[in-house]
């Protein structure tokens, strides 16, 4: 495999691309959990109607299932779109070895969505008229196909975090069945219950023809699923306890982040299960439109902060211990010291006449290649505000050890001469892009530049950390002084 592949570079402006990819996928994770939890909800509506225990469930249901349909179908259906032209965009190489390692897995995830397609519209166009045995038919086997879809997702997605032994084996079945595979199945089943069941608490407030009495009794009904809520940081725990000690070191404190976005989804799973628990089922609270679309908004936020945390403890992979952010394998980062990391691009630089000196189109480059998927250049995230108070030489020596400055961050790959290219072109626009930039290329920086990329090695910066404190143990088991870097760049 190559260590680095070039694709063309989608340029978003000020736009973080993560803020992108990641909005959008909070939001289509929001309303596919949505259409599985109602699956089964419609179920267990049906069943009860079916027991003589709710004479409004059929009634309600058919309803029901029409904004069902109207949100995950649609709505759904264009996000999941939106979803793959996105991630394609932003990150082809990991979308490609999703692909090409389990293409018969997505196979079969389609064929699940295409049975859940065919089993909604079946039932929303003849639902009504059918009998109650027949209608329970239709909706298991709705209910069953988008879970068995979520089931097949859930493997994948978890497996990007946890691959587990498919790092050796290359094998469909040990990436797909990973140590994160069912503490993730059943955390997101469980979402998926809650929030099909605060959607059903807007909806009965907000469809006519119902007395209070009878919404009171329909809220009672659907918020049931709700008790599920209170496990939700067992869950959560459970499966912090799958991921790598680095990753859920990023989510218990090692990053402010996202610990503060899992604080966020644990909060709100527990409010909306406290006020499930003992205002709905308890007290027996009658739950009007507000509140019910407050606890909805809760659910959101407790979905994003969940998924923030998902994505943000691989860095600084995508694929665990596999595939970097920046679509640099583990591995490639020692070929391309060697040989460059724009060496074999084939891509010309937009606007490349604007750059005074071609030490800053290499620069330009260099951050298309390596910076740009996580950063901008002036905008949000962007390199040039978080090297500002940055001396010239620390700019050069905190690039050079990244995964030292920002263990989170991959490794610079790539020269001496591109990595100065990289700071010339940092300096340049700090500078207001003036006309004219003298180019640096003083040997004595370059070889100090090789030392300190020499020093900082290829490994990520986790495994740098967790040698420096065995180092450091060792050291003071035997008195030895701990070892002194320099800045100073020799003459």
């Amino acid at each position: 495999m190559n260590p680095l592949e070039y694709y063309p570079i989608v340029d978003l402006g000020p736009v973080m691309k993560g803020m992108v990819i990641g909005g959008l996928g909070i939001f289509h994770v929001f309303l596919a959990q949505f259409a599985i939890g109602g699956g089964m909800l419609l179920c267990y509506l049906q069943w009860l109607h079916m027991q003589g225990k709710c004479p409004l469930a059929r009634r309600f249901a058919d309803g029901y299932f029409k904004a069902l349909v109207l949100v995950s179908f649609v709505l759904g259906a264009v996000t999941g779109v939106a979803m793959w032209f996105t991630s394609i965009q932003i990150s082809p190489r990991t979308i490609g070895v999703m692909v090409h390692e389990f293409h018969w897995v997505w196979a079969t995830e389609w064929s699940f969505f295409c049975l859940e397609v065919v089993a909604g519209y079946l039932f929303y166009r003849y639902g009504p008229r059918l009998a109650d045995r027949a209608r329970m038919q239709l909706l298991l086997l709705y209910a069953c196909a988008s879970w068995m879809s979520l089931f097949w997702i859930n493997g994948i997605l978890s497996w990007q975090l946890t691959p587990g032994g498919w790092l050796e084996s290359r094998s469909v079945w040990d990436g797909f069945f990973n140590p994160g595979f069912l503490p993730s199945l059943i955390f997101r089943t469980v979402s998926a219950a809650a929030i099909a069941s605060l959607a059903a608490c807007v909806l009965i407030n907000l469809v006519g023809g119902f007395t209070r009495d009878q919404r009171e009794s329909l809220v009672a009904i659907c918020a049931r699923p709700l008790v599920l809520m209170l496990v939700m940081p067992l869950l959560g725990a459970w499966y912090l306890g799958t991921m790598p000690p680095a990753s859920r070191s990023w989510a218990t404190g090692g990053s402010v982040p996202m610990t503060m976005f899992l604080t966020m989804a644990v909060g709100s799973s527990m409010l909306i299960g406290l006020y499930a628990v003992v205002g709905i089922l308890r007290q027996r609270l009658f739950v009007n439109g507000a509140t019910s679309l407050l606890l909805l908004a809760l659910a959101f936020v407790a979905t994003a902060g969940g998924e923030f945390v998902r994505e943000g403890v691989r860095k600084p992979f995508t694929i665990r211990e596999y595939l970097y952010s920046n679509a640099i394998t583990r591995d490639g980062i020692a070929v391309l010291r060697e040989r460059g990391s724009i060496t074999d691009d084939p891509y010309p630089l937009r606007d490349e006449a604007a750059y005074p000196a071609e030490q800053l189109v290499v620069g330009a480059k260099v951050f298309r290649a390596q910076c740009s998927v996580c950063h901008t250049l002036e905008g949000i995230n962007a390199v040039v505000d978080l090297a500002a108070t940055w001396s010239l030489d620390q700019r050069r020596l905190n690039i050079a050890q990244l995964q030292r400055t920002k263990p989170f961050m991959p490794p610079f790959a790539g020269t001496a001469e591109e990595l100065e290219s990289l700071v010339q072109l940092i300096g340049w626009i700090e500078a207001g892009r003036p006309a004219a930039w003298q180019e640096s290329g003083d040997a004595a920086v370059l070889n100090q530049i090789r030392q300190w990329i020499a020093e900082a090695g290829t490994s990520p910066g986790h495994e740098r950390m967790s040698a420096e404190l065995v180092a450091a143990e060792v050291r003071e088991a035997t008195g030895s002084p701990a070892p002194r870097r320099s800045m100073k760049v020799e003459p």
